[in-house]
């Protein structure tokens, strides 16, 4: 299917889900027409039941990550297992909150959302319930960072992936099952008359978000039912933490990231004027090897051990799901 085809096809879905909206207050989504939002992106598997839609990834982009970072937490990068029992699930008839939930007032932990790519969305708002992680330049130029389990997530909308995917398609979906789009509307017109949310439905649309470039930059929080527990939605992946959570390091910048082989990985900041660098391996069991290289060149190692390794956890998945082609369906 070509990506005009495929974008038409999500348009003419969205009309037909607007009909559905007015008379019962749901939305039906086409499982197949919510698959091709991530078909862009063969690390990020997407299969189905009868009431979800299931995102599978390790959250780890193809764009570079970290670089731009002025406020660093000293966490980097690992693949998660964000697979099988803990993917991202999404509602496919969402139905709109009798009470909606603001991310101002909640939604300072976990993910409210999940990019086309794979990769979890949290609120722009951290966990201390009132810093806007972007102006207080905790994010790279692609809006992400790495989290207190070294689980790289978006705090902004990813609409850098609309040159892969179209901008007539979504760049990510809401946990509650509507989707989020760039700045414009799926036939390119621009998004217009959004309410606090930053979503609105419109004449042959049913319900949506947008990003905007500025707060709340995707959904300010939920129009949809989500069950919630502790302030965060209950039913979400968990990360894989291999280390404990590190201080800040005030003053550094990361100037640098790349990946060296498949479980590899360098980063580079600078820091009063001197060069540093963390190398990290993800070991067979799980873990981690991390060598950290100060200004004058000096190196010390740290080891964390790990149980499961969370790709052989994610290969050990994705063959279940294939058994279980009868009853739910991967992605073509």
């Amino acid at each position: 299917m070509t990506r005009r085809t495929t974008i038409a096809a999500f348009s003419f879905a969205l009309a037909a889900a607007a009909a559905n909206e007015t008379q019962r207050g749901t939305v039906n989504h086409d499982p197949e027409v919510v698959a091709r939002s991530f078909a862009a992106f063969a690390e990020v598997n997407v299969r189905w039941d009868q009431d979800y839609v299931y995102v599978e990834a390790d959250s780890m982009p193809r764009h570079q990550m970290m670089v731009g970072i002025r406020s660093w937490n000293r966490q980097v990068p690992i693949p998660q297992p964000y697979f099988g029992s803990n993917a991202f699930r999404l509602p496919l008839r969402p139905r709109f909150a009798t009470s909606t939930v603001s991310g101002k007032e909640s939604l300072f932990r976990g993910a409210i959302a999940v990019a086309a790519n794979g990769v979890p969305i949290f609120n722009p708002i951290k966990q201390d319930g009132r810093t806007d992680t972007n102006l207080a330049g905790e994010l790279d130029i692609f809006g992400g960072h790495a989290g207190r389990a070294d689980d790289y997530h978006y705090h902004l909308a990813p609409v850098h992936l609309a040159d892969q995917i179209g901008s007539g398609l979504p760049v990510a979906w809401a946990l509650d099952g509507f989707p989020i789009f760039a700045y414009s509307e799926a036939d390119g017109s621009e998004a217009r008359n959004l309410d606090w949310l930053n979503g609105h439905s419109h004449a042959g649309s049913a319900y949506h978000y947008h990003a905007t470039r500025q707060y709340p930059y995707l959904n300010g929080g939920f129009r949809g039912e989500v069950a919630l527990r502790n302030g965060e939605v209950a039913v979400q992946p968990r990360a894989r933490r291999v280390r404990p959570f590190t201080r800040p390091l005030r003053g550094a910048e990361i100037t640098g990231f790349e990946r060296r082989g498949q479980n590899s990985f360098r980063l580079e900041f600078e820091l009063r004027g001197e060069e540093h660098s963390v190398g990290y391996t993800i070991l067979p069991d799980g873990g981690a090897k991390f060598v950290f290289t100060d200004g004058s060149g000096q190196s010390r190692s740290e080891v964390y051990r790990g149980g499961r390794s969370p790709l052989e956890g994610r290969a050990r998945e994705r063959d279940r799901n294939r058994r279980q082609r009868g009853d739910i369906r991967r992605r073509d």
